[in-house]
């Protein structure tokens, strides 16, 4: 039996519509749902099976907090240097891959290990390679030579006096080495990204541009850079997004300290959530991190467009 449709008809024109409707259906309650549930136990409060509606109560408590904006700091902190250290190393392995180095297949499987791995893993490893007296990286960084006067304890190390008062930087030792440690495993995807977008790099504008005289740094200044934009602009919001609510690489390898050294905003919502089972408060943490996840998106679009303006 064959069923005929009409052409010019509803159903013909709304077809792919209601092809797609499962699968809408599907990701708007995976994603709508959520999202709804936490605004709304955002302006409640449980004591168990008791539920008592707050409204805005949690937000002032949260906001009013000392260890909030504290935690803010660190994340604001830890994702500048995510992003930047990944970035750089990122378009660093890439323009080295793009010149078909001999062996490149080679490296680049090495290069894509951290992408396989777990962060529960990743932060296993890194925390034991800086175990006191035991670790492989212990005896470098506990040389007084190398880091004056007495060495480096990544465990134990307190974040040194901040320059500026309220503001955690220059962040404590865990910090930076919770940010290599996550630029390792973000790493691979971000060099992909990359090195597929220097691939639609047109050769003859590259050898155009050298044939004018320019260098290699005008080369990739004038020219590769903004026709690798957009791929840059995914790159960022992919980090930006991953920084902010990653909380698998904190849990593992500082589990926010030592003391609150890098409790960040994911693993402070843990913290209030999990651990003190006060969720309209983590709830409204959430929402939070959702509207400055939100803001740096914008933020992050808006710079581009300039900067695509500007191109």
């Amino acid at each position: 039996m064959r069923v005929r449709i009409q052409q010019g008809g509803f159903f013909s024109q709304t077809l792919p519509f209601w092809l797609l409707l499962p699968s809408l259906l599907v990701i708007g309650f995976i994603q709508f749902y959520p999202g709804i549930y936490s605004i709304i136990l955002s302006l409640q409060e449980r004591r168990g099976s008791q539920i008592e509606w707050v409204g805005l109560r949690n937000f002032e408590r949260i906001l009013n907090s000392a260890a909030f904006r504290e935690s803010v700091g660190h994340t604001v902190v830890f994702l500048v240097g995510y992003v930047a250290v990944t970035m750089l190393l990122a378009l660093l392995f890439a323009l080295l891959l793009n010149r078909n180095l001999r062996a490149g297949g080679i490296y680049l499987t090495l290069l894509f290990i951290p992408w396989v791995l777990a962060d529960i893993i990743v932060g296993l490893v890194f925390g034991l390679l800086v175990v006191p007296d035991f670790g492989l990286l212990s005896p470098i960084l506990s040389n007084p030579t190398l880091f004056p006067p007495k060495g480096i304890s990544i465990p134990s190390d307190p974040a040194p006096r901040p320059w500026i008062q309220g503001f955690p930087f220059p962040p404590a030792p865990a910090m930076v080495y919770l940010i290599f440690a996550s630029s390792w495993r973000a790493l691979p995807f971000i060099t992909l990204l990359m090195l597929a977008a220097l691939k639609t790099v047109p050769s003859e504008i590259i050898e155009s541009a050298r044939i004018d005289g320019a260098g290699s740094l005008q080369t990739l200044r004038l020219i590769t850079l903004p026709l690798i934009l957009p791929t840059m602009v995914v790159a960022l919001f992919n980090l930006i997004l991953g920084g902010v609510n990653g909380i698998g690489l904190v849990f593992t390898l500082t589990r926010g300290g030592p003391g609150t050294a890098t409790e960040v905003l994911s693993y402070l919502l843990y913290v209030i959530g999990f651990q003190r089972l006060e969720f309209g408060r983590a709830a409204a943490i959430a929402v939070l991190m959702a509207a400055i996840n939100l803001l740096l998106i914008l933020l992050t679009l808006r710079v581009s467009r300039g900067g695509e303006r500007a191109a």
